[in-house]
């Protein structure tokens, strides 16, 4: 396990001053615009290979307008950042529109309530060149759209942003580790999204998913979560191309810090542990929010 190898999730929320705590996750905040820079910064000297930033917006609507806003809380943020350190760090923004959406989905709805595959695309595609010419190096399509991978490198493409890279959640289960995540973007969702991420019982799909998302043109792949998954992230590594990443999600984190406050783990010792299994079972690179802290520890 090497510092470059650890990519470092950020919330930035819009309207803040100060950076606004997150219950669940002791130690991760809600970043102002000011908060966010120092933040990066701290963590590009401790070594971390780069930066993935979510966007808390103000207001909310049906097809998730604040995401392809170019003044929009996460717009703003990735150039803030870009503007800060150029090519010296790899900043990568979340592609979805849950955080964006009135109704917590990561899609455009229909008439009854079920996401449109295709009129999503169509977002993820505005998303896409919206991040790129706000001066995102990777974006993070995150929300398991039938070929949202080949949508969005097409129209990178057709804007001129053919160095633009994908990582791709290819893998995204619908996990219960995900609780801690809906409070730091204060999702609005109601119910779940089974119906688009993958059964936590099939590996079978996420392989399938891989190779689609690997045809279509996805520069990484992604296993979500990352603990309870070590056997998809090996089968992913055996079958793919390119550098497979995988994210140590909230629930993993609020459940290690929950145990460490009480004095029943200790937490270097701990963490580095699960970073180095999740290394050991085939990923490339880590998303993590001790990645600052681990990165220091490992140098």
């Amino acid at each position: 396990m090497r510092p470059r190898q650890l990519i470092l999730p950020m919330f930035v929320a819009e309207g803040l001053d100060e950076p606004r705590p997150i219950a669940s996750m002791p130690g991760v905040v809600q970043h102002s615009r000011d908060s966010l820079r120092k933040a990066a910064l701290a963590a590009v000297q401790a070594g971390v290979g780069g930066l993935m930033l979510f966007g808390v917006p103000s207001t909310r609507d049906a097809i998730g307008s604040a995401g392809t806003d170019p003044d929009g809380v996460l717009n703003v943020a990735v150039r803030d950042l870009r503007a800060e350190f150029g090519d010296d760090t790899v900043i990568m923004a979340d592609t979805c529109l849950d955080e964006f959406t009135d109704h917590g989905h990561c899609g455009v709805l229909d008439d009854e309530g079920r996401v449109d595959n295709d009129a999503t695309l169509r977002r993820y595609a505005e998303l896409a060149l919206a991040q790129a010419e706000a001066g995102a190096h990777l974006l993070g399509p995150s929300g398991m759209m039938d070929g949202q991978v080949g949508v969005i490198r097409q129209a990178l493409d057709d804007a001129g942003y053919i160095d633009v890279g994908i990582l791709a959640y290819s893998a995204k289960y619908a996990s219960a580790f995900y609780g801690p995540f809906r409070e730091a973007v204060d999702s609005q969702l109601k119910g779940d999204r089974k119906t688009y991420q993958q059964d936590p019982a099939n590996v079978r799909e996420a392989l399938r998913e891989i190779e689609l998302d690997l045809a279509e043109g996805a520069d990484m792949v992604m296993v979500k979560p990352a603990l309870s998954y070590l056997d998809v992230i090996t089968a992913a590594a055996e079958v793919s191309n390119v550098p497979v990443a995988a994210y140590q999600v909230s629930g993993e984190y609020a459940m290690v810090e929950a145990a460490v406050a009480q004095g029943w783990l200790e937490r270097e010792r701990t963490v580095l542990e699960i970073l180095t299994s999740i290394r050991r079972a085939g990923a490339d690179m880590v998303l993590t929010y001790w990645a600052a802290d681990a990165a220091a520890w490992l140098d």
